[in-house]
This record gives structure tokens, sequence and C-alpha cells, in this order.
């Protein structure tokens, strides 16, 4: 791999991030996050391109100073163009327009899901990078899939959420137990003292290798407000349980199609990816497939799994090798297909 100096810029949902990568190295990997949103349960899209505008300076500043790198030395930038929150891409997309222009470097547009996707060739994101082909099922607020990766970006998904993504219905539900948005985190640390056993939720049944989980969120809420109906303390007195029992059925509901399509196209290559990837009992499974059914298991670190510029810089760094540039004529774009 080069040793060209790629800046990233990811600005797709609530996340303003900058990161330096030199060859497949991440020198800095900086986010700045939007707080304002817990008031409101839900990220305002308004109000998360405002933030945007104010924070992307900064952050581009600090990920320059902490990789110790003068602006004159930045071979290309890569951005997210999508997909995501029109607003906050646009500002992301304008500002990496502008430095291009301003540095006469080239330009490199970004799918925001390959690169959760291809953060694991990040120099330190696992201590081996996947081989092709690998399955990997990215999963986060906003999406839910199976994608079955040929190469870097020769990308196949075979399976993806007819409704709700895991992520969305880990805070649909967090709001149902009046938890904090984000609630996935809560959630995941909550379960850790309670009975993952203790309740019993609906699960979809698809033929296929997609996903639903609009159907979890019914069930819970019908079953609290039978229950709360008898003990208004229902949620407080059982809320360490109803996370563990929440969280159980929603990584069942994601392995099941995974170990299915694995065994299917026979692939032992199996990675995740995105921020749903950080939840420590999905991790466990993984762990505990490469065991039981000798997969060989990719988890990204911590900070690779939710929406970061490092990710963006590392497409970014395999496209300049490609010579894949884009020209000042892109705009940002919501939907953007793998």
């Amino acid at each position: 791999m080069s040793d060209s100096i790629i800046l990233g810029i990811e600005s797709s949902c609530d996340d303003t991030s900058a990161a330096i990568i030199k060859g497949n190295a991440i020198l800095s990997n900086i986010a700045a996050n939007q707080a304002i949103h817990k008031e409101y349960g839900g990220v305002v899209p308004e109000l998360a391109s405002r933030a945007h505008q104010q924070n992307i300076i900064p952050v581009v500043e600090k990920s320059l100073l902490k990789a110790n790198i003068q602006q004159n030395a930045i071979s290309a930038i890569g951005f997210t163009r999508g997909p995501g929150l029109l607003g906050s891409l646009l500002v992301g997309t304008s500002f990496a327009k502008s430095l291009a222009m301003s540095l006469d470097v080239p330009l490199i547009e970004v799918n925001h899901l390959q690169a959760h996707i291809l953060a694991h060739f990040i120099e330190d994101a696992n201590p081996m990078p996947p081989k092709f082909p690998f399955l990997c099922l990215t999963v986060s607020g906003g999406h839910t899939m199976i994608v079955l990766v040929k190469d870097y970006f020769e990308m196949e998904i075979i399976g993806k959420t007819i409704d709700d993504a895991a992520g969305e219905a880990f805070d649909k539900i967090g709001k149902i137990f009046d938890l904090d948005y984000p609630a996935g985190s809560i959630i995941d640390r909550l379960a850790k003292e309670g009975n993952p056993d203790s309740f019993k939720f609906n699960k979809p049944k698809l033929e296929n290798y997609d996903y639903s989980f609009s159907g979890i969120k019914t069930s819970v809420l019908y079953f609290i407000q039978k229950e709360v109906k008898k003990d208004p303390d229902f949620i407080k007195n059982n809320l360490n349980d109803l996370c563990a029992s929440v969280q159980k059925s929603i990584i069942e509901i994601l392995m099941n199609k995974l170990e299915k399509a694995a065994l299917d196209l026979n692939i032992k290559e199996v990675a995740i990816a995105g921020g749903v990837s950080a939840n420590s009992a999905l991790r466990k499974v993984m762990q505990d497939n490469h065991e039981k059914l000798g997969w060989n298991i990719y988890i990204p670190k911590f900070e690779y799994t939710t929406d970061n510029a490092a990710m963006i810089a590392m497409v970014a760094q395999l496209k300049f090798e490609r010579g894949e540039f884009t020209d000042l004529r892109t705009t940002a774009t919501a939907k953007y297909d793998l």
C-alpha cells in the first residue's frame, strides 16, 4: 500500500469526524458528538446539520494537529457522499470540495456502508484482515444487512431488513423502557446484570436471509402495556432482566440468519461492522461461533464501529491507489447503494 496521506471526512448523521491515514495506518481519528439530540429522543436533522457546520473546521484542524501533518502534505481528501441525512452530508461534501479545490488535491467520494465493511482493513482494526470472500453482518441504527464481500469493491447484499434496523429497534425499545437516547449502549450495560431468559418475545419467520425488527418492538410494547396495568413499577423492578431478554432476542434474530448464510454459502470468514457491532453480547456470540462453527471471525476495534472518519479514509486510500477520483460537480445523496 502506498504512503499517500489522505484526509477522511465523515458527516452522515450526528457525528462530525476527521481522520488522517498514511498507507493503512491511522494517524488521527477525531470526532465531535452532538449531545443535543438526547433531549428529543432521536436525531433532529436540522440541528444535526447546524452542529456539523460548527464542528467541521475544529475537528479537521485537530486531526491534522494530532497526526502532526501540514495541509500541504495531504495527497487527497475522502468524504462520505452517502447514504445518510442529506443536510449533514451536504456540510461534509461542501467542505471536502472546497478544501480539495484550495489545496489542488484529488477528491474521493466514499459510500458510508462500504466504509463500515472496509474498516476491517485498517492496520490496527484486527490482528489480521479478512480473506475474500467473507460475509459481513453490517448492523447499525440505520442499516441491517448481510453482505457477501468478494473483493474490496465487489459486494452483494444477500439479506437486509424489510423494516426497522436492529439499532433502531434497540432505541425504540429503549424509549418504551424510558431510557435515554441512544439506548443501545444503555441496554447492553444493564443487560449484564439481568437474566436473558426472563422474558420471551416474538421473532420474525422470514424464509430468506432478510430481517425484520418491527415485530419484536411491537411484542415488547404490548407485553409492557399488559404488565404495567398489573404493576405500575414493572419496568423499574425488572429493567435489567427486560434489557437482557430484549438483547438476547435481537442478537438471536441477527445470528440465525448469519449462520444460515454462512452454512449455505460454505463461508468460514465472517465479520461484523457498524455501530451495533460494539455490543458486548453480539461480540461474545461471534467469539462462541469461532469455537462452535469454526469461523474465522473479524470484530473491529470499538473506535471503528461507530460512524468515524478512519473508515472513510481507509476506503479513500484504496480508491486513491486505483486512481478513482471524483470531480467537483459531485453532490451528496441520502440514498447510495453499495
